[in-house]
């Protein structure tokens, strides 16, 4: 089971924190998933099948082929920036 304090402390290292209703709503979430994966682990002879790699049987999918195509200008690209500087973007620090 997964305490508040353990949330707390992930949080804490993710750099964001929340109230205490969402970490009780976060910890009833992360019991149901608990659950669910207890179920998961009942089913019999799970353990006989191959994990789901790709949601499709690559067989049957018919991808398209990477082909590059023409891009935009750079006038167009900073159309919405408002930090530009030459070709430059300023972006808020996210680090302290």
């Amino acid at each position: 089971m997964i305490s508040k304090e353990m949330l707390k402390k992930y949080a804490n290292n993710l750099m964001f924190d929340m109230s205490e209703n969402e970490y009780e709503t976060l910890q009833e979430e992360f019991q149901i998933i608990t659950k669910q994966l207890e179920l998961i682990n009942d089913i019999p002879n799970i353990k006989n099948v191959d994990p789901m790699t790709f949601p499709f049987i690559l067989e049957e999918v018919e991808l398209r082929d990477d082909i590059a195509s023409s891009g935009i200008d750079n006038e167009d690209a900073f159309t919405n920036c408002h930090g530009k500087k030459g070709r430059d973007v300023k972006v808020p620090r996210v680090v302290e």
